[in-house]
């Protein structure tokens, strides 16, 4: 198991990143999701609260360009189901279990974004959480080596996750030109801390300079009741 903190720390440009696991009093299932930005347009982003989710809006509209791949709900909640991801593929998942289908099924549909050269992954996860009992998944649909001819898809799915643990997976590997995508299975870390605690330390542990907004969520396994943090950099 990997400090998240280091993992965070030490990595300048990890992109979007999910985090999702459990507290470690074992009452929460715990979620966080922060988007960074190296140009002016992924910079210009907040994250504002939407029925039981959020969505992103531009900062200083005036300012916005290209709102096509910045510009979604990363965060919706369909009954007992709780669905972070980093695009639009949120509506994807929320529509197709609606039609009762899976979170694998639904994101069938789905490919990397098409912002070649980097071809950015699509990464997303889903929590479920009913009767005392708490499950989660991540996916990551990405292209193969940088080929966009070839979309590989990976789904990860955890069962009664243990207290203090958690699993982090975002779009890049680190910075670079082009963006090399994530690699592997989710990055095993460790959960720690309250609601408020653990906002504070990935809000602090990311670059400076690249972060941009973050949303934290402890859900109550027993209750299903929730606390949510937001922190955005444009205030």
């Amino acid at each position: 198991m990997q400090s998240l903190k280091q993992e965070l720390s030490t990595n300048s440009y990890p992109g979007r990143g999910i985090v999702i696991g459990r507290s470690a009093d074992g009452k929460y299932a715990v979620t966080a999701y922060f988007i960074m930005g190296r140009s002016s347009n992924s910079r210009n982003r907040v994250f504002v609260t939407e029925g039981e989710g959020i969505r992103t809006e531009a900062f200083d509209p005036s300012k916005l360009e290209d709102p096509s791949l910045i510009i979604y709900a990363p965060v919706r909640v369909l009954g007992n189901d709780t669905i972070v991801t980093n695009g639009d593929q949120t509506d994807t998942i929320y529509d197709g279990m609606a039609k009762g289908l899976t979170f694998e099924q639904s994101l069938r549909s789905r490919e990397f974004e098409p912002d070649g050269p980097n071809y950015t992954p699509r990464i997303s996860g889903l929590m479920h959480v009913e009767d005392g009992k708490y499950d989660f998944s991540m996916s990551i649909l990405k292209s193969n080596d940088g080929d966009p001819d070839c979309c590989n898809r990976y789904t990860f799915c955890y069962d009664n996750p243990k207290a203090g643990e958690g699993r982090f997976i975002h779009t890049y590997i680190g910075d670079g030109n082009p963006l090399p995508s994530f690699a592997g299975e989710p990055t095993k870390v460790d959960v720690t801390g309250d609601v408020d605690s653990f906002t504070d330390m990935v809000w602090n542990a990311l670059n400076e300079d690249n972060k941009v907004s973050l949303f934290v969520r402890f859900i109550d396994i027993a209750t299903g009741k929730y606390e949510t943090r937001i922190v955005n950099k444009n205030q």
